[in-house]
């Protein structure tokens, strides 16, 4: 007997084993093996399928060593939708599986399951009788502490709910941390009871899921708007597998899905719901428990590995969770029955997975995940992608739109303001234009809040000699480095290396260094001067690293502890907060101004998302929004609202040069310490894919950053038709692969796919 085993590594897809006698019966499609790879390497794989047939390999068939699951780890269908994202994406297997499998199932690294332990107390063994108890607490009259303990041991531990057995008392036990919190008693009554043999302490495996038995609430009543969109839906699925839901900001498309997931829970399926960003899951996990309860898990990144392998083993035992509430890597867990996934703010290219492979966009592969389990989609967002809106328009797609918000709030008036103009009249006396600053003291003297947006974190971008131009630049990449005055460092968000901020400029020993551009904590830095009486909260990467930093910072601006919130991207992702009556966009045109086809679209995109975070109940909320050309088409089309209008001007730029959703788009990097040898090889690359594939091959081009990590890049752009054969152009790829490879000189050249890539 063979097994084809999927190994955690970026080589071949499977590798082949044999299986010795005394394990054939313990081996299945999904199993997770031990076996030796190499000379003295050990890692956990899993089994692709079984065979009994003695393949010719170039390398010696070695045994597995061990079978480390009773029951397969990986259901069948989970084994089809990654060889579906090892095919489309251009990656191996192994890369697929090292992707999806938690931690806790891989040896490599050396990181195995730890189960997590904790004290619970009981009854000792001679008080295990009422009349026992009865004098025990005779015993008690004078230790006063002691007895309260005992008797809020019996009330939390609930000894007399249940049924007691002739002249014995039943099992009942808590934990030590749950009954010293909830009876406000000390470790020394604890102690003294269980030195007086009273009650005893022990340790015990407990999982490290959430498991309150909270009361259940029944769906909100959706009022007409919602309920026609919510019966558009359902019948568009009659005829079609994804349906987009396009509805404004706060028009209520959450209460729609949690009325579209219920109806999927009748049927006894399984729903997915999927979240482009950690931060969103931190307001919507609690709105999702009141109706779902413990049917419900949760997972991401910021969730430990240990509970990661909890939730999947749930879900793979059929242990209770019915819906999941997740981020990208979600579709990865080994699903039942799916009968419905739900892709939140479907436009966010957080969706995106950028590296390591596989490279794959979870909206997309949703898609695929749910044909393979007969289950429907819906997309939702107020700003659609180009290409979800297109299919939708030409039918692929269902299509529901919600124009008016809950409740008939209108929609943000947003304000252009001129931020050149106010310059050149020296008005400009701070990062925050005039108008924006008395708005702010207006709103705050009324007891409302601000949201202020800027997508740059750090101080500033770089900083500047004012005498010769010098700029700092990474030793390892080719940026400039961005300014951390909270850290005190220059910081390369690239490779993440840190320097000290120069004293003097090294070229010419000017001491007059200044920073140019702003980021989030400049911004923080000037508000507080302004107003230095409030409370003002920041959320960027750099002050989410920690696991619960989002749900602190989001806790203190919905309870009102602040007054301000200033963020980057995270705050313009389906955040909902009472009291935001304004909304700052403090540098519009640093969105516009990028290097990249989709940067209209995406502008359009966080910028009317993010202003969509004012006015979000009955008062209609104001956006001020600062920059240099408040004449520029996209910004007109923000200020309207003209989602329509930004479409139709986009979509006929992308047919005219052939991009998405036009054409499909693969993006092939190449890395190599030395730029000659990279260059020779990137147009020797390219030149036989051009044998096969002709115009669509464009490159290779020197992309904005030339290095990354020491490494320098050039690209290769492929633009293929939508019907064109994506086995045909694998074929092109791997063959242009394996010629340069078979060069000794390209040996160590880095070759990365990115197919269908978001920037």
């Amino acid at each position: 007997m063979f097994v084809e085993v999927i190994l955690p590594v970026p080589l071949s897809d499977t590798y082949t084993y044999f299986v010795p006698e005394n394990l054939r019966a313990a081996v299945f499609p999904g199993s997770l093996v031990s076996v030796t790879f190499g000379r003295n390497k050990h890692y956990s794989g899993v089994i692709a399928y079984i065979h009994t047939i003695k393949p010719t390999c170039p390398y010696e068939i070695k045994p597995i060593v061990a079978v480390e699951q009773s029951s397969p780890v990986v259901r069948r269908p989970q084994l089809r939708f990654w060889e579906w994202l090892s095919q489309y994406y251009l990656c191996s297997l192994g890369e697929v599986a090292k992707a999806a499998l938690p931690s806790g199932f891989r040896k490599e690294p050396s990181m195995g399951y730890k189960p997590k332990k904790e004290v619970f107390i009981r009854l000792a063994s001679q008080c295990k009788t009422a009349e026992s108890l009865r004098s025990t607490f005779d015993s008690l009259k004078r230790a006063v502490k002691q007895e309260q303990l005992l008797l809020a041991f019996i009330d939390y531990s609930r000894l007399f709910d249940q049924n007691i057995a002739e002249g014995s008392l039943p099992e009942a036990e808590i934990s030590k941390k749950a009954l010293l919190t909830r009876s406000g008693s000390g470790e020394a009554a604890l102690a003294a009871l269980i030195n007086k043999g009273i009650l005893e302490s022990y340790s015990k495996e407990v999982g490290r899921l959430s498991s309150d038995d909270l009361p259940l609430s029944d769906p909100n009543r959706l009022n007409s708007l919602q309920q026609q969109a919510y019966i558009e839906i359902l019948q568009h699925f009659r005829e079609k597998n994804v349906c987009l839901l396009h509805g404004v900001t706060s028009s209520g498309k959450t209460e729609i899905y949690i009325h579209l997931i219920n109806e999927t829970l009748k049927l006894n399926r399984q729903a997915l719901f999927l979240l482009p960003e950690i931060a969103l899951t931190t307001q919507i996990t609690d709105r999702l428990k009141r109706y779902f309860g413990n049917k419900m898990g949760v997972y991401h990144s910021k969730v430990s590995d240990n509970e990661r392998l909890e939730i999947w083993n749930n879900l793979l035992h059929d242990e209770g969770f019915q819906v999941i509430l997740g981020v990208r890597s979600s579709i990865f867990l080994p699903f039942r029955d799916l009968g419905l996934i739900i892709v939140d703010e479907e436009h966010e290219p957080g969706y995106k997975q950028q590296n390591p492979a596989p490279r794959y966009h979870a909206r997309n592969a949703a898609i695929v995940l749910a044909t393979m389990h007969s289950a429907k989609v819906v997309l939702g967002s107020a700003t659609p992608s180009l290409e979800s809106y297109f299919n939708a328009q030409t039918g692929k797609y269902g299509y529901v739109a919600l124009n008016k918000r809950f409740e008939e709030t209108e929609l943000p008036t947003i304000i252009p303001v001129d931020v050149k103009e106010l310059r050149r009249k020296k008005q400009m006396k701070s990062l925050l234009s005039p108008l924006l600053t008395e708005k702010i003291s207006r709103l705050l003297e009324n007891g409302e809040q601000v949201l202020l947006f800027q997508n740059r974190r750090g101080f500033a971008p770089m900083v500047v000699c004012r005498i010769c131009d010098w700029t700092p630049k990474c030793r390892f990449c080719d940026v400039s480095l961005t300014v951390h005055k909270h850290s005190n460092r220059l910081a390369c968000h690239y490779c993440g290396s840190t320097y000290p901020i120069p004293a003097e400029c090294p070229e010419c020993g000017n001491k007059d260094l200044k920073p140019r551009g702003f980021g989030t904590e400049m911004v923080e830095e000037e508000l507080q001067r302004i107003f230095p009486e409030i409370h003002i909260d920041r959320m960027d990467f750099d002050t989410t690293r920690e696991k619960k930093s989002f749900e602190a910072i989001i806790s203190r601006f919905e309870q009102g502890k602040t007054q301000v919130l200033i963020g980057t991207q995270m705050i313009s992702k389906g955040l909902d907060f009472e009291k935001v009556g304004l909304v700052g966009i403090l540098s519009a045109d640093s969105l516009i101004n990028f290097p990249d086809f989709r940067a209209y679209e995406r502008a359009y995109q966080l910028m009317s998302q993010v202003a969509g975070r004012a006015g979000r109940r009955k008062q209609q909320g104001e956006v001020i929004l600062q920059t240099s050309n408040p004449e520029h088409p996209l910004i007109r089309q923000v200020l309207n609202h003209d989602y329509e209008g930004m479409v139709r001007l986009q979509l006929e730029e992308r047919r005219m040069f052939r991009y998405p959703p036009f054409y499909r788009l693969i993006e092939i990097n190449l890395k190599h310490k030395q730029t000659d040898l990279l260059q020779e090889m990137a147009a020797e690359y390219a030149r036989m894919l051009r044998q096969s594939l002709g115009d669509r091959v464009i490159g290779p081009y020197t992309p904005p950053i030339v290095r990354v990590q020491s490494l320098y890049i050039r690209k290769i752009l492929l633009k293929m038709e939508i019907s064109a054969s994506l086995n045909v152009m694998r074929e092109a790829i791997e063959n242009a692969t394996t010629h340069i490879t078979a060069n000794r000189r390209f040996k160590y050249v880095t070759i990365q796919y990115d197919v269908d890539p978001v920037g």
